[in-house]
């Protein structure tokens, strides 16, 4: 009886600590929304006074045409890279993956350079292109594991998607040496670099409709995240439908990431690095961990962005400083761990 009411009060108190992290973290990203609206370099260099807003058009057109999508965007995308990146180190059990897993990343690299060499290079085509290829590794790479003789079906679909990816490689590769040098190998490369500097208010209208009942399927089902982290056997013993659930979180990942890649670009490291970030705030079960990693993720995208955007007269590459940035991190939390565990 005592250890049941002991473990009652240890499960109370870690609720409680969720909810407040969680608090504090929509507050905090609330106020940076709000700061990052005045972050730019017109009519100052770094600020854009508020009372600028009153006083001329121009500065309020680019607060609220061009900074404010482009803001919101930023937000889902660090928050659908983080929720993704979760999803997919608990679906295949291992903390070294994230959403651009199963050759989807890869595959909308290779759509979009498709488009640029072969089909004109128009920003419409390129998002359709790159979004149809991602969802074409991930289906690819489903297909192919059920033809797999050997492991279990996380280690098939991880073999799939790692022979997807580098297939999809090659293919980019190709594309940029046949690539005019003068004309479509810059567009390549700086698609595959990562910015936000092209979304206007149609983009994020165009994104909407697939991220957020994604996020909605992802959240909704956080619950069974901890089940389907388990071998099959366990988790079906347990009530689960590992098979089919598993399916539905990878689709609902995958669509989410497909078209605001199809839009940003290859922006690397926040589906790895942040919930490494969230369970030392969190813990390890998703119940708490996914809405702590949407928040986190979007706070560090947009961070990284407004950094992008402000810092130089020339606009720095989103996946340079989400790279950068994410590589530190994650030093930082490997050398932490090293010399906790020499302690």
């Amino acid at each position: 009886m005592f250890t049941r009411q002991a473990g009652s009060r240890r499960g109370a108190k870690t609720l409680h600590g969720a909810a407040r992290w969680q608090g504090w973290l929509v507050g905090l990203a609330l106020l940076m929304l709000l700061i990052s609206l005045f972050l730019g370099r017109y009519p100052g260099p770094y600020l854009t006074r508020p009372s600028a807003l009153i006083e001329d058009e121009l500065a309020r057109r680019i607060v609220l045409e061009l900074r404010l999508p482009r803001i919101l965007a930023a937000f889902m995308l660090g928050a659908v890279l983080s929720a993704s990146g979760l999803v997919f180190q608990m679906i295949f059990r291992n903390p070294l993956v994230e959403s651009g897993f199963l050759g989807v990343s890869q595959g909308a690299a290779f759509g979009a350079s498709l488009a640029i060499v072969a089909l004109g290079g128009a920003p419409t085509v390129v998002q359709v292109c790159a979004a149809g290829f991602a969802f074409l590794g991930l289906a690819a790479s489903y297909i192919i594991s059920h033809r797999i003789r050997y492991g279990d079906w996380v280690l098939r679909l991880v073999l799939a998607g790692i022979a997807i990816s580098a297939i999809y490689s090659a293919g980019t590769s190709i594309l940029k040496y046949l690539a005019d040098p003068l004309k479509h190998l810059p567009d390549i490369t700086f698609w595959m670099l990562g910015g936000l500097w092209a979304i206007t208010w149609p983009d994020v209208l165009q994104v909407l409709p697939v991220v957020l009942p994604s996020l909605l399927v992802l959240y909704l089902m956080r619950w069974r995240l901890n089940l389907l982290s388990l071998q099959d056997d366990t988790a079906f013993s347990l009530g689960a439908a590992p098979g089919r659930e598993r399916l539905v979180l990878l689709v609902a990942a995958v669509a989410s990431t497909a078209v605001l890649v199809s839009k940003a670009g290859l922006v690397g490291w926040i589906g790895l690095i942040v919930p490494h970030i969230v369970r030392r705030l969190f813990g390890a079960d998703a119940q708490h961990a996914l809405p702590g990693v949407m928040l986190v993720g979007g706070l560090f995208a947009l961070l990284c962005d407004n950094v992008a955007r402000t810092l130089l007269t020339g606009e720095i590459p989103l996946g340079i400083l989400t790279s950068l940035a994410g590589a530190v991190f994650f030093l930082g939390l490997l050398t932490r761990a090293e010399s906790v565990r020499r302690q």
